[in-house]
């Protein structure tokens, strides 16, 4: 939903790359219906930092980051917020001790400091709000990379038009069967500084994750994504914050099975195109499964 200006963003694109490493881990893992993205198919666990913390998907972290100046981004960031508190509301009610996926929401609205009083407006609101449709729009972008398009309106028609012309106009099409390329995951986000990647596998075969992976918030700042099976979600972040680490927050996330590398001008393009959807007022968030070239 945010991202960095355009001269940094262009430089970004050549920073120092991150080492990818491999663990096996002898435990026994039976096949689930819904794996996260590096689980293998097989009896045996495969723990990894996976491609997304590869140098490529984290220059596309900073490129994909807000632009434009930031109090604008901040006021869209908490009204993207306010969406996804209204779908929770809709789906499990407005106590966050009933429903665990507001509860997580609300957490991730007090990390990026939105006002406490926002986050109560926002929850009341969304207890009095008209019913509105929540869907997701498949579609690919430029380089063919896939992208998940979250909205939530009370004008599907209206909705769907607009979307096909955003994508229309920025080298993107709705595409049918981009949701397999997917996985509805849990994860838990930590701050990355002082915590190597050796001591993230070990932390992540310690709490029970599936995946960790290396990435970068919108001020550049080191983070850790521990990816996990969505009914695993609370026993991983439990097992972390025993450790006396901070989890930053945790919640549902869209972690994509394989990532589409894409080149310089793609990025540039890409970005655009996905900018363009978070400045639909319908639209709560954009899922994608980019990487840049290394």
């Amino acid at each position: 939903m945010a991202g960095l200006p355009l001269l940094r963003a262009l430089r970004a694109l050549h920073p120092r790359a991150l080492t990818t490493t491999a663990v096996r881990s002898p435990r026994w893992d039976p096949p689930l219906p819904s794996r996260p993205p590096c689980a293998s198919s097989c009896p045996v666990r495969f723990l990894r930092m996976s491609p997304a913390s590869c140098a490529g998907h984290n220059k596309w972290s900073k490129v994909k980051h807000i632009k434009g100046p930031k109090d604008e981004a901040r006021g869209r960031m908490f009204m993207k917020f306010g969406m996804m508190i209204r779908i929770a509301v809709k789906e499990g009610g407005s106590n966050p001790d009933l429903n665990v996926n507001l509860a997580h929401i609300l957490e991730q609205c007090r990390s990026k400091n939105m006002p406490k009083a926002s986050i109560d407006a926002a929850v009341k609101s969304a207890e009095k709000a008209k019913p509105a449709l929540q869907h997701m729009l498949e579609a690919r972008g430029p380089g063919g990379c896939v992208l998940l398009i979250e909205v939530l309106t009370d004008n599907n028609s209206r909705t769907h038009q607009e979307i096909k012309r955003l994508l229309n106009k920025n080298g993107g099409t709705l595409s049918d069967g981009c949701r397999h390329n997917f996985n509805r995951s849990g994860v838990v986000v930590l701050p990355g500084h002082n915590i190597s990647s050796e001591k993230a596998l070990e932390l992540a075969i310690e709490s029970g994750a599936a995946d960790v992976q290396e990435t970068e918030d919108e001020e550049e700042k080191p983070l850790l994504k521990f990816i996990c099976d969505v009914a695993d979600l609370n026993k991983v972040r439990v097992a972390l914050e025993r450790q006396e680490l901070p989890v930053t927050s945790s919640g549902l996330e869209f972690v994509p099975r394989n990532y589409s590398s894409l080149n310089e001008d793609q990025l540039e393009a890409a970005s655009a195109l996905i900018e363009a959807l978070n400045d639909c007022p319908d639209v709560v968030r954009v899922w994608d499964n980019i990487q840049a070239d290394s």
